[in-house]
């Protein structure tokens, strides 16, 4: 399984990347913002990890961006993990294609946990 970690903060992708790891998921691409994951997203990214709030294209608008996708982008799932905790960010990254939402700071095990439930959870159509 290979994760696509988005966010611009690179000392927060290594948090991600490490957790990730510690949990046991080792195959990991990076990207800075939303604009870099797109271009580094392909068939063989089947996880995507993104920040919020980043420089030239959001988290949301990359969701939306991979939800519009002809390729597997329409169904890869999608985790946010954000400092935003107000419930209508939620719901609108929700909106925008965003599976599951994270607030920071997170334990490992709590990313582990809304991983293996999007994993388990049945595809919507």
């Amino acid at each position: 399984m290979k994760f696509l970690v988005v966010d611009d903060s690179a000392t927060m992708r290594r948090i991600v990347v490490n957790s990730l790891q510690r949990v046991g998921f080792s195959s990991c691409v990076e990207a800075g913002d939303g604009r870099e994951a797109l271009d580094k997203f392909d068939a063989s990214v089947s996880f995507v990890i993104t920040d919020w709030n980043m420089p030239n294209m959001s988290g949301t608008e990359l969701a939306k961006a991979l939800r519009a996708r002809s390729d597997s982008g329409k169904t890869v799932p999608i985790l946010m993990v954000t400092a935003r905790s107000v419930k209508e960010d939620i719901l609108t990254a929700m909106e925008c294609g965003v599976n599951n939402y994270i607030v920071k700071p997170f334990t490992p095990q709590v990313l582990k946990e809304k991983i293996d439930a999007l994993l388990l959870a049945p595809t919507a159509s």
